[in-house]
């Protein structure tokens, strides 16, 4: 029965770990577990584990558990975090997510059930806005850590009133309020050896004089409370854009801000502050805080299996149209000539991979009149100030960033303009990066991220023209205006209605000789067409003059010299007029060329 299930909730932060052992529906845990912070980013699977095991061995054996860690962003965290769970917990179910999802339960636990979205705004050691809406889409905003984000949080407080501090001082003479406390709680004689503890103080230990901004404006520190203010203003601000986020294409409903973490539980007296912030800007708001400890959003989500977190940020559908194919893509094949490749002798196996090479400019050639348009297109993007970015995963994926690096040099592009984006970031670069393939998700939030428009060419690059990653960054794209292409090896493809990109080379490479291994004729394929494609679309934008490279950016020995002789080509000076022009120029080609040919 239920009544007899136990639940494990375990929450991890970035200042302190808490497991409790409950029962469904219970006010009061049966068992309490305490230890140190344990964000994902900053702990090591042993150490992870170690902490896993402490808790299993302190706590009755769970019937499931729920974990809300701080920094988990990915499936692959939590993944991570699911196997490490399963080595001290077999077999027990388990549901991981980050802290601020178990925020977010234990708010939903003692609030109002009409509102039509929910927003937890977090301000401990780290700050972030987390909230769901009546229809389950989520908008998260912060949480990127304080060297890049944390707006709000008890070590941006700290930190800009250390600043505030030191500027105070050095324009006046004196520390305020605020000065001596710091002096006194760090054991220091003078604000010299601020800089030495500033160095190797910790984020948590940074945070940690929090309390003392506080204590300085409540008697009086104008600094400090000017402190407060400018950070609290800049966290709300990011909880009501999490509001409109939720709250988009329909009429603005109840929201319920539920404020959580040390700097707002330790703090009531700015509660009306945030209270009249939040509710000058949506007058729907109400604004609480969090009543009981979030580890209990831990034990609902141990209770009940969540789905994934869905970035409302991200406008995917719940399904993306990926083609089906009527038939085996021919790369899937077996090629009948290396049916015994495994014992041909070598310089027959050498002759018949470069035979079976030999026949992929043709296959190519049998889609000029498509990549002619791709190319034409590819000109009127670049023309209009927009990009050509490639999507793919994997060999794909590597050929089209591998493409898109080569502009810049070869023909002084900036880097922009030409951009590769690969499924699994730069790690899957030089090693497989399992499952981000097939993350339809992340090739989504992959394009908003790159703020892809309607002035944009997005061309996507799959051997089987069925890649998730790929689909998912056409679909975005399509959505946002942009025109979208597809390079594949796949002519069997059917496409749902409505998601046919603009332009779609399917060209037939036939079977590989090494089954299924797209690195060879389907990459030489995409190699070559990827060549073709921004070689002469730079042709045509004029970097290009006769066969020599206009505009290059001679960034080196052997590519000055090159500049040299392509002047010397282009205009018939002699190769000491051709050096002193291009030194004078800043090694601008194109320019010197220019100014040699009107005799400047």
């Amino acid at each position: 029965m239920n009544g007899d299930r136990l639940y494990l909730g375990i929450e991890c932060g970035g200042t302190h770990t808490v497991a409790l052992v409950a029962k469904q529906g219970a006010k009061e845990a049966l068992a309490r577990f305490e230890a140190g912070p344990a964000n994902l980013r900053l702990i090591s699977d042993t150490e992870l584990e170690a902490l896993f095991r402490s808790i299993a061995q302190a706590l009755p054996q769970p019937s499931s558990l729920g974990v809300g860690m701080a920094g988990v962003r990915t499936d692959e965290d939590r993944t991570r975090i699911t196997g490490l769970v399963d080595r001290v917990w077999p077999r027990v179910p388990c549901t991981v997510d980050h802290d601020l999802v178990t925020a977010l339960e234990a708010a939903a636990m003692d609030g109002r059930t009409e509102v039509s979205s929910r927003i937890v705004v977090l301000s401990g050691t780290g700050s972030c806005c987390f909230g769901r809406n009546r229809e389950g889409i989520t908008a998260k905003l912060g949480g990127w850590g304080h060297l890049l984000g944390d707006c709000g949080s008890g070590y941006a407080i700290a930190h800009s009133a250390l600043r505030m501090l030191i500027d105070r001082f050095e324009r006046t003479g004196s520390g305020g309020v605020f000065g001596p406390r710091v002096l006194q709680a760090l054991l220091l004689n003078d604000l010299e050896p601020l800089v030495g503890w500033i160095q190797s103080a910790s984020k948590r230990d940074v945070a940690a004089l929090t309390p003392l901004v506080f204590g300085a404006a409540a008697d009086g520190d104008t600094g400090a409370r000017e402190v407060i203010e400018t950070a609290l203003r800049e966290l709300l601000e990011f909880a009501l854009s999490a509001a409109d986020r939720l709250e988009k294409k329909r009429k603005i409903g109840p929201v319920e801000f539920v404020l959580a973490g040390s700097v707002f539980v330790r703090q009531p007296g700015w509660l009306p502050f945030i209270r009249r912030h939040l509710k000058a800007r949506c007058s729907s708001a109400s604004v609480r805080v969090l009543k009981r400890e979030s580890v209990w959003g831990a034990v609902a989500l141990a209770a009940k299996h969540l789905g994934p977190v869905v970035q409302a940020v991200v406008p995917l559908a719940l399904s993306v149209p990926i083609p089906s194919s009527v038939d085996v893509s021919p790369t899937e094949r077996r090629n009948s000539k290396s049916m015994n490749l495994d014992r041909m002798p070598l310089r027959k196996a050498i002759q018949l991979m470069l035979e079976e090479e030999a026949t992929v400019p043709s296959s190519i050639g049998a889609h000029a009149a498509g990549l002619e348009r791709l190319i034409r297109t590819a000109v009127r993007a670049l023309s209009a100030g927009g990009r050509l970015l490639y999507v793919g995963a994997g060999t794909s994926g590597r050929l089209g960033v591998l493409d898109a690096s080569e502009c810049p040099p070869t023909f002084r592009t900036p880097s922009h303009w030409v951009q590769g984006v690969m499924a699994g970031g730069e790690k899957a670069l030089y090693t497989s990066v399992e499952g981000a393939e097939d993350d339809a998700t992340a090739g989504g939030t992959a394009i908003v991220s790159r703020a892809v428009d309607s002035r944009d060419l997005l061309v996507g690059i799959a051997a089987s023209g069925r890649t998730p990653f790929v689909w998912g960054a056409l679909q975005v794209a399509r959505q946002r205006g942009a025109t979208t292409a597809l390079i594949c090896f796949n002519p069997h493809l059917r496409f749902p209605r409505g998601s046919k990109p603009d332009v779609v080379l399917a060209v037939d490479v036939g079977p590989e000789i090494l089954t299924g291994s797209t690195r060879l004729k389907a990459g030489t394929a995409t190699k070559l067409i990827l060549n073709t494609l921004t070689t002469l679309t730079m042709v045509r934008l004029g970097k290009v003059a006769s066969n020599l490279m206009l505009d290059l950016n001679p960034s080196n020995v052997k590519l000055r010299d090159r500049a040299v002789r392509i002047v010397c080509d282009l205009t018939g000076a002699d190769v000491s007029t051709a050096l002193t022009a291009l030194q004078s120029s800043g090694w601008r080609v194109k320019e010197v060329v220019e100014c040699l040919g009107r005799n400047c």
